[in-house]
């Protein structure tokens, strides 16, 4: 019969170990202190490396796009506020000729002499203008004398065919040589009358009231009727006519009865008031400008015709244009160009027009507004659509 174990205590011995294979729990603690080292030094040396490429592809971005500095375009001056050149001429100017042909007897008058309408100017001596009046006065009573020999012949011949003495075809002669001796003393008298009237023009006299500007002739000088030399240059110099040649841009705001100051280089500070009285009406071809004729008074006699002068128009005031540095300009295949910078920060290419040029700066008449961006300094190589960075605030030519 077996007997069940006993349930006495196993004797004492040494502990019983872990098995080989199971690492310490302490290791482990070491294992993962160590990875998450490894963790924190990859991610210290990407990150900084990561930013850095970050950086530079938006340094690079940035180059890529173009800095520019704009400029906003101003209003300039009034084109009618500009001065502009002027000459200054007589009112009335005409040469004076001589009608007779004879010698200067004398004359009166000189350079600067205030003359009145009719005034003697000088006196020929026409000798040979002489004997041709006495000659016709005599040819004149000759045929009075033919007349009236005539008219009598013709009365007694009318008379005399009342009692049949005469026939009728010799008294109707009689009245045709009366009335052939009528026509020839009208012809004699019309001579006289020529004659007379030339030996009027003997004595040479002021058409008008003036000034005498020149004088050509002296005693002695032989004078040829219908010589291109003339004795002398009468002008009326009050008022006085100013031509001023207005270009094409601001021909529009010219109107008859306007307003302008006339001044003159050797009257610094005075201003004289002048008023358009007449314009062409058409534009001169070759300057495109339009003549305008202006009335100035001058009954002080402080202008001199013949005078360069400069007008400024006060009265009307245009538009005026926009302008531009000079240094916006682009010249291309399509002409005259600027480029603008729109919104949405892209370039566009837009061709204007130009007017006057300033030197540092140009009007423009056509092609861009008050509200654009234009580029100053542009590259050659800028084309529509080229996206910009503008560098500065926007500026206007006043603000540079």
């Amino acid at each position: 019969m077996n007997t069940p174990p006993s349930s006495a205590p196993a004797p004492a011995g040494p502990a019983p170990t872990s098995p080989p294979g199971r690492p310490p729990a302490r290791f482990g603690r070491f294992a993962l202190v160590a990875a998450a080292l490894i963790v924190i030094g990859l991610l210290a040396g990407f990150l900084p490396r990561l930013h850095a490429r970050h950086v530079l592809e938006a340094e690079t971005r940035a180059l890529a796009v173009s800095t520019v500095v704009v400029v906003s375009p101003a209003p300039g001056n009034s084109s009618l506020g500009v001065p502009l050149p002027a000459e200054i001429a007589a009112y009335v100017e005409a040469p004076i000729y001589a009608r007779a042909s004879g010698y200067l007897k004398r004359w009166l008058v000189d350079i600067g002499d205030h003359v009145e309408p009719g005034q003697l100017l000088a006196e020929i001596e026409t000798p040979e203008l002489d004997q041709q009046l006495a000659q016709s006065k005599a040819e004149l009573a000759e045929d009075n004398a033919a007349l009236d020999l005539a008219g009598i012949t013709a009365s007694r011949w009318t008379d005399l065919l009342k009692t049949a003495s005469v026939s009728e075809q010799e008294t109707a002669e009689k009245l045709a040589d009366l009335k052939l001796k009528s026509a020839v003393v009208e012809a004699a008298r019309a001579n006289v009358e020529r004659l007379e009237d030339l030996k009027g023009f003997a004595r040479v006299t002021a058409p008008f009231a003036g000034t005498i500007t020149e004088r050509n002739t002296d005693v002695g000088q032989l004078i040829t009727a219908g010589n291109s030399r003339e004795l002398f240059r009468l002008a009326q110099t009050s008022p006085l006519r100013v031509y001023v040649r207005v270009p094409q841009s601001m021909s529009q705001a010219v109107k008859t009865g306007q307003k302008a100051d006339l001044s003159l280089n050797e009257l610094p500070g005075r201003k004289f008031e002048a008023k358009v009285v007449n314009t062409a009406g058409a534009m001169e071809p070759n300057s495109r400008t339009l003549l305008t004729e202006l009335e100035v008074d001058n009954s002080r006699g402080e202008i001199l015709a013949g005078s360069y002068a400069q007008v400024r128009f006060t009265d009307t005031v245009g538009a005026p244009a926009l302008t531009l540095p000079a240094n916006t300009l682009l010249f291309g295949s399509k002409g005259m160009q600027v480029g603008i910078v729109g919104d949405d920060g892209k370039v566009k290419m837009r061709t204007i027009t130009l007017g006057r040029d300033f030197g540092q700066s140009v009007e423009v008449v056509e092609g861009v507004t008050a509200n654009d961006r234009v580029i100053l300094n542009p590259a050659d190589s800028l084309t529509d659509g080229v996206a910009v960075h503008i560098a500065e605030p926007l500026k206007t030519i006043a603000e540079k």
